[in-house]
C-alpha cells in the first residue's frame, strides 16, 4: 500500500498531524522507535494512579481554538499548576509572589517586597550582566537567586551560573500577588485518565508501528509513502554533516511508595545543588487521586549522549548558528516536512506543538 505520508514520530506534533490528515481522506503510515505512542506525554496506569514517564505534563493555553481542539479527546480536570520549592529544608512557593517574599523576608505588602528586591539588586552593583548569575541578580536580587534559581539551573544546565550566557534568563516571573499559579494562561488542567488516550484517538484512522527504527530502515520506509513528517532531531536527518546540536537529557527514577501521600503538592522543586535530582512528581496529585499507595519520580538532568533521549535544546548562539545551516537544508526538501521540538531545535509547550502541527497541516495536506 501506497501512503500519503509517512509519519516518523508518534509523539503530539505527528499525532495532530496524522488525525488532521485522515480527516481529509489522507492515509498515513505513523512510525516509533519507542514501544508506545504519545512521545513524552505518555502516561501509563500503576496502581490505578497515571503516571507521566517522561516528566510532568501540564496543559495550559490562552489559545480557545488549541483548548477546545483538545477537549474533544478527553475530559481535563481543574489542575493548577503550583510547585513549592524545597530549600534546606525551608518550603516556598513558585512562581516568585507574595508567599514567597513573606516567608523569605517576612514582608507582607507588595511594596515592602519591591523595595527588598530593590535594595539587593542596588547592592549587587550589577548594570550590565555578563554572565546568568549576574543576570539573575539584577532582576530578583541575591536572596532569591540563592536559594531558588542558583543551585537548580547549575543542576538543569550542568555548568556554574556563571558559566552560563546572561540570555538564558531574559526574565524571571516576580508576582506581587498571593498567587501560586504558576502559569498565566485562560485555561489551564489534567486530561483525566492520562494523555495517552489523546494521542490514541489521534491515530485511530492511521496505521502505526511502534519499535520501528528510521534511519536503520530509512529507505525501505520512505519508499511506502508520498511524502515524509519528521519529528525527530534535524541534526541526526542529515547525519550531523555540519556538526551534532547540543541537548541536556533526563534520567527518571520512579517508586511505587505504600503510603497515602508522600510531598502533598504534584510538583517539589529541589534547589539545592547538593541533591541531584531537581524535582520529585508525586503523579496522584494531577488527578486528585485518593489511592491508598502513591508513585514518585525523581527527575535528574544529564549530558546527553548519543543513543539518550534528547529533551531541551540548548539554544545559545553556537547552537542557534548550526540550526540554521540545517534548517536551509531543509527548507529546499520537496518532500520532507520538519515538525516539532526536535525537528525545529526550539522548545515548545503542548499547546504550541498543536498550533504548528495544525498550521503544518493547513500548508502541507491539500
Amino acid at each position: 500500500m501506497m501512503y500519503n505520508y509517512l509519519i516518523v514520530g508518534a509523539g503530539l506534533f505527528g499525532s495532530v498531524f496524522a488525525y488532521e490528515a485522515a480527516k481529509s481522506g489522507k492515509t498515513c503510515l505513523v512510525i516509533d522507535k519507542r514501544n508506545h505512542v504519545g512521545g513524552n506525554i505518555y502516561t501509563e496506569e500503576m496502581a490505578g494512579i497515571q503516571v507521566h514517564k517522561y516528566g510532568a505534563h501540564i496543559f495550559h493555553t490562552s489559545n480557545k481554538k488549541v483548548w477546545d481542539y483538545v477537549n474533544q479527546f478527553a475530559e481535563f480536570n481543574r489542575y493548577t499548576n503550583s510547585p513549592v520549592a524545597y530549600y534546606k529544608g525551608e518550603i516556598y512557593n513558585m512562581p516568585f509572589n507574595m508567599n514567597t517574599f513573606n516567608k523569605m523576608w517576612g514582608v507582607a505588602t507588595p511594596g515592602e517586597a519591591k523595595a527588598k528586591i530593590e535594595e539587593q539588586i542596588k547592592e549587587s552593583g550589577i548594570v550590565n550582566p555578563q554572565n546568568l548569575e549576574e543576570q539573575a541578580i539584577s532582576l530578583v536580587g541575591k536572596d532569591i537567586y540563592e536559594k531558588l534559581v542558583k543551585g537548580y539551573t547549575q543542576k538543569q544546565w550542568g555548568k556554574l551560573c556563571t558559566e552560563l550566557p546572561s540570555f538564558i534568563i531574559k526574565r524571571l516571573p516576580v508576582r506581587f500577588t498571593y498567587d501560586n499559579n504558576y502559569f498565566n494562561d485562560l485555561y489551564q488542567g489534567i486530561p483525566i485518565g492520562g494523555y495517552t488516550q489523546i494521542i490514541e484517538k489521534m491515530l485511530s484512522g492511521s496505521d502505526v508501528r511502534l519499535n520501528t527504527d528510521y534511519f536503520a530502515n530509512r529507505k525501505e520506509l520512505e519508499s511506502l509513502a508520498e511524502k515524509t513528517i519528521f519529528t525527530g532531531m534535524i541534526d541526526e536527518f542529515y547525519g550531523q554533516c555540519y556538526g551534532a546540536l547540543e541537548y541536556r537529557s533526563l534520567h527518571f527514577e520512579t517508586q511505587l511508595l505504600d503510603e497515602e501521600n508522600h510531598q502533598g503538592n504534584a510538583v517539589v522543586n529541589y534547589t539545592e545543588y547538593d541533591i541531584p535530582y531537581t524535582r520529585i512528581i508525586e503523579h496522584k496529585h494531577f488527578e486528585y487521586g485518593n489511592q491508598k499507595k502513591t508513585v514518585i519520580t525523581k527527575e535528574y538532568p544529564k549530558q546527553w549522549e548519543v543513543g539518550s533521549d534528547p529533551y531541551y535544546p540548548i539554544n545559545d548562539d553556537k547552537n542557534g548558528k548550526l540550526y540554521e545551516k540545517y534548517k536551509e537544508k531543509a527548507d529546499k526538501e520537496k518532500n520532507i516536512i520538519f515538525g516539532g521540538r526536535l525537528a525545529e531545535y526550539r522548545y515548545y509547550d503542548m499547546h504550541h506543538v498543536i498550533e504548528q502541527a495544525l498550521h503544518c497541516v493547513e500548508k502541507v495536506v491539500q
